[in-house]
């Protein structure tokens, strides 16, 4: 013992207590998904407190010099029954708050384990165990054993990350509402049209529950808001409950104890009770039939981590492409030798790690027995999985929805991960390339007939749904007509969507009404045509099943769709210019402006080389203040609905909804309202710095930086503004002096390389489907996702740790669907 005593003290001094702030990893490794149940156990360094699996400890240690390491080991317990562990069995105690592991939130029984630490010394892997402490030095004993039981005292990393991304709001419940008093007094309240009655204030209108005053709020600290009307009726009569006019709904709405002071909002009260029942979560669309459970490379699941369904689905994709499997998988032993020192903040190798899981099989096994008897009646088909707990956690960080816990749009995060994978590939091999394609949109002026023609980059096909093209319209109508009368027998009908019907609301020309033509000076009607410029190797469709009502409430379009399994989309290739077919002048379109704005002329004094713009506004331009109340109502942000009636003239609320339905992905969506021409904007003088990330991700895309700079400065320094600008000003980019790599035209060979562009493949437009991923429940923010992949030539059904042999894959019924490229 002498020997190993003398092996701490000299490995004393990297040996660390952790302090408030030490990121913990003791539940998972951070190069691999081997936890302390794995077997080998776990080692966490103790002086980084990173976690190691037992295959990469000793990798680590010849990187990092260090050598003490606590072994954390657990082997389940047999798991008493108390008569509740059923999976459908809400928690002993209603929760009162939407969380996990904190006071109020849900009850989660831990498994229950025997649990073995001890410290390792590397690289002869010699232990140490807190028996042997007792007989060293007190200096050794101290040091280590503070370590060691500061290690298993503190969070662990996916502990607290799970507990933020949970930490709902309260819940508390008025202790008026249950002997709530309710004159009856007679007063009626119509549906809509609400007014103050004090002040006739529209917008904030709450009614009072007891004796149906319609009132206005609170007034905000900046003014806005209401005239605290409804809070001095309370003063005056002491009635204490009030409801949001607009937010009822049948499960509740938006309201307000005046003794409480906490608003409780629908969606905490419809999570909790969705939560409350996760059990229900298990039956998805082939729950019918039995299905033949999956094991092996390629066939892994993936844990929920509450609501991280829409990611699991993706990612189950994305690594059945071998873009992605080449880029993460084929090389990750380099990228592991790569990695930083704290591997858990790098997204090459989290990626990686998280392909690895996946693809190698190694956790692609049967879950253990639960305890029961007897066994379960049929396989179930749960695995052990893997939980993308690191990964998850920074894919997600600072982004206001994906670093949560809520449910998500599986399109938005797919869009979100491309772009993440584009700014760390800036060197090398991009995979997501692989689904890369440039859209040519020609625009003709129906007065003149000219045309204009521009380009911009996508990754995904948006399908419209022309619901006046189903097939089964009688049904629908006649189930509709039952159900108005009241009929609760009335079948539930799907509408039937041809295909074809989509593929032509794609391709058919649509009217632009409001168009400003440089031919004519001023505004006329005109078409635009959408093509591909260029065929990808992988194409992503997605089905617009998500839209408005005519009340403005997000809804869900039930729609079943006969998507075939083979596509040939060569009828869309763009053609490009027509001969004889002349262009449009490239002049830009006056802006909106004051009748006293004062107009120096075209280019005056206040223009510049950079500006684009015809004029020079120097006021602010006059805005329809009730079109931009009415957006505001609907809880767009204000600087979003300025710009909506902006750039829609004034001519009313639905073409300005119309323009925000339109641009709410856009990156500068909720951004200051910056008018052509001002130098107030950022981006918009030739001196002001632009962002060195922006710069070297559209530089990857195949352009020079002085093109990259040009397109950013034309564009207030907003990426995805820029990078459409510059595939619509391709010609005036041909004309620069600067080629790829910074060599002048006349470096170059001849002066001939090939204009600028993307990067992207072409090649034919004849497709197979490969994957496709669904979705139930009424809207993207609640529901549930699956993944359907062709492996093997047979449908394999991805429902987070279940992976089965599907039977009936339901391809009708698809949210995204994937498909690859056929060779010819």
């Amino acid at each position: 013992m002498a020997d190993v005593g003398e092996l701490l003290m000299s490995v004393l001094s990297t040996i660390r207590v952790p302090k408030p702030g030490d990121r913990v990893h003791k539940d998972e490794c951070a190069l691999s998904f081997s936890s302390p149940e794995s077997e080998g156990g776990l080692y966490v360094c103790m002086n980084s407190f990173l976690g190691l699996g037992s295959q990469y400890v000793d990798r680590h240690h010849a990187r990092s010099g260090q050598r003490a390491y606590l072994h954390i080991t657990r082997t389940r317990k047999a798991k008493e029954d108390d008569g509740n562990s059923g999976s459908g069995h809400p928690p002993k105690k209603k929760p009162t708050r939407l969380a996990i592991g904190i006071e109020g939130g849900f009850d989660v029984e831990q498994e229950q384990y025997e649990e073995d630490v001890k410290v390792v010394i590397l690289p002869d892997r010699q232990e140490v165990t807190s028996e042997d402490l007792t007989t060293m030095p007190d200096v050794v004993r101290e040091r280590v054993s503070l370590s060691m039981a500061g290690i298993m005292a503190a969070d662990s990393v996916s502990h607290t990350l799970q507990v933020q991304q949970w930490d709902g709001e309260v819940r508390q419940e008025s202790k008026h509402a249950a002997d709530l008093k309710q004159l009856d007094n007679g007063v009626k309240i119509p549906p809509s049209g609400w007014r103050c009655e004090v002040c006739d204030l529209q917008e904030n209108i709450w009614m009072n529950l007891t004796d149906g005053k319609v009132l206005c709020g609170r007034r905000y600290f900046d003014g806005s808001g209401g005239n605290n009307h409804a809070l001095l009726h309370y003063q005056e009569t002491g009635y204490p409950l009030a409801v949001k006019l607009g937010t009822i709904t049948p499960d509740g709405a938006a309201r307000y104890s005046h003794t409480v002071h906490v608003t409780e909002r629908t969606m905490t009260e419809l999570e909790i009770a969705v939560n409350q029942r996760v059990g229900e979560w298990e039956v998805i669309q082939e729950s019918g039939t039995t299905l033949r459970p999956l094991f092996g490379p390629g066939l892994t699941g993936m844990k929920n981590l509450g609501n991280s369904c829409y990611l699991n689905s993706v990612m189950q994709v994305l690594f059945t492409i071998p873009d992605f499997q080449s880029k993460y998988v084929s090389n990750i032993d380099k990228i592991i030798d790569e990695a930083p020192s704290d591997p858990t903040q790098d997204f090459k190798t989290q990626v990686a790690k998280l392909g690895y899981g996946l693809l190698s099989g190694d956790y692609s096994k049967p879950a253990p027995d639960p305890g029961e008897e007897n066994g379960a009646a049929e396989p179930r088909g749960d695995q052990i999985g893997i939980a993308p707990q690191m990964f998850k956690a920074l894919v997600g960080r600072g982004h206001p929805e994906f670093s949560t816990n809520r449910q998500q749009d599986a399109q938005e995060f797919l869009l979100h991960f491309i772009n993440m994978v584009e700014r760390n590939c800036r060197s090398g091999s991009n995979p997501s390339e692989a689904f890369r394609f440039l859209v040519e949109e020609r625009i003709v002026c129906q007065q003149s007939q000219k045309a204009k023609y521009t380009q911009r980059v996508d990754y995904i096909v948006q399908l419209p749904v022309p619901m006046d093209q189903a097939t089964n319209t009688e049904e629908l109508q006649e189930a509709e007509r039952r159900r108005e009368e009241g009929d609760s027998s009335a079948p539930t009908v799907r509408a039937q969507i041809p295909f074809t019907a989509c593929m032509a609301a794609l391709s058919e020309p649509e009217i632009l009404t409001d168009f400003w033509s440089s031919a004519v000076q001023g505004k006329t009607t005109a078409t635009k045509t959408t093509r591909f410029a260029s065929f990808p190797d992988h194409l992503v469709i997605q089905i617009k099943k998500f839209t408005f009502g005519l009340d403005w409430v997000p809804k869900k379009l039930d729609v079943s769709i006969d998507v075939p399994d083979t596509l040939d989309l060569s009828g869309l290739r763009a053609t490009g210019q027509q001969p004889g077919e002349e262009l449009l002048p490239e002049v830009a379109p006056p802006p909106l402006m004051t009748p006293d704005v004062e107009v120096k002329g075209i280019l005056g004094s206040h223009g510049n080389e950079e500006d684009d713009s015809l004029y020079s506004p120097l006021l602010s331009p006059v805005l329809d203040d009730s079109t931009v109340s009415q957006l505001c109502e609907m809880g767009f942000p204000l600087e979003a609905c300025r710009k909506a009636v902006y750039y829609t003239g004034n001519t009313g609320i639905d073409a300005a909804m119309n323009w925000i339905m339109s641009h709410m992905d856009d990156p500068d969506f909720s951004a200051p309202l910056v008018l052509p021409g001002c130098s107030s904007g950022p981006g918009t003088t030739p001196t002001e710095s632009l962002s060195e990330e922006h710069l070297a991700t559209i530089v990857s895309m195949g352009f020079s930086r002085d093109q990259a700079t040009k397109a950013l400065r034309a564009t207030s320094n907003v990426l995805d503004r820029a990078v459409d600008w510059i595939f619509s000003h391709l010609d005036d980019l041909e004309s620069m002096d600067v080629s790829e790599g910074g060599r002048s035209a006349a470096e170059s060979e001849g002066g001939r390389d090939p204009p600028p562009g993307p990067r992207v493949r072409d090649g034919p437009g004849k497709y197979e489907l490969f994957a496709f991923i669904s979705h139930m429940g009424t809207s993207t923010m609640c529901g549930h996702y699956v993944a359907h992949i062709k492996k093997d030539q047979q449908w394999v059904i991805f429902n987070d740790q279940k992976v089965c042999a599907s039977e009936k894959p339901p391809k009708d019924l698809g949210y995204l669907y994937f498909y690859r490229r056929v060779a010819e």
